[in-house]
């Protein structure tokens, strides 16, 4: 299997695969690219407090995806600006889904298909993550993510469907040429990357290596939620 061309959109070129919708509970979804990937942008209430607002509704997530989630584990990340997390994805079986929200700061996020199959295989979509809308992107299994810290102390915060296993935790380069993620178009320089992400395979790479996974087993388990 070969990488097609990715189709990309991000906060300053938007290209959803479908109109968004707003449900009863105040949230628009919006499909993305990836097939499976959903966002979800809630209403926000500000007044002269502050604001308030919901990240997170698990009957509007359910019904966006056509099953449950249940929550395992939660997770939070503080980066600098510039860092870049990811790709990051789990060994499928056993597979995790994710909701992911930006609680404190800016990211631009990038959902990643690496389910060989798939009819979106090896093309990703972003979404700009923030404090002010308080959008949330949910990611099925098999779906890789990634995320570029726009400012500082910007702090992710992940919903988990299973709890974190760590031979069970992959990384593919965010570097990776044939993926162009446009990892530095809002920086201006070069990302910050761990060393595990800086030496992880490209797409390619682990797709020889047997690494990736496969897009009807991912489904499979999705419905199992």
């Amino acid at each position: 299997m070969t990488l097609g061309r990715p189709r990309r959109s991000s906060a300053d070129r938007p290209a959803p695969p479908a109109d968004p919708r707003a449900t009863a509970a105040g949230v628009t979804v919006r499909r993305l690219v990836v097939e499976g990937a959903v966002e979800f942008t809630p209403t926000v209430f500000p007044d002269e407090r502050g604001l308030f607002v919901t990240p997170y509704q698990e009957p509007v997530l359910s019904e966006a995806v056509g099953h449950r989630f249940p929550t395992v584990q939660t997770c939070q990340s503080v980066s600098r600006r510039g860092v870049v997390r990811g790709v990051h994805f789990t060994a499928t079986p056993p597979g995790q889904a994710k909701y992911v929200h930006c609680a404190r700061g800016r990211a631009l996020d990038f959902v990643v298909d690496l389910r060989t199959g798939s009819p979106t295989f090896g093309q990703w979509d972003s979404v700009l993550l923030d404090q002010e809308h308080f959008r949330s992107v949910y990611l099925p299994i098999g779906v890789g993510h990634a995320f570029v810290a726009l400012e500082d102390d910007t702090a992710m915060v992940y919903l988990m469907s299973s709890g974190y296993v760590p031979q069970n935790e992959h990384a593919l380069s965010p570097e990776d040429p044939d993926l162009a993620l446009p990892l530095d178009r809002h920086l201006g320089r070069a990302p910050i990357l761990s060393e595990r992400d800086r030496r992880a395979p490209t797409l390619q790479q682990a797709l020889r290596r047997g690494m990736l996974p496969e897009y009807r087993a991912s489904r499979a388990l999705d419905e199992k939620l």
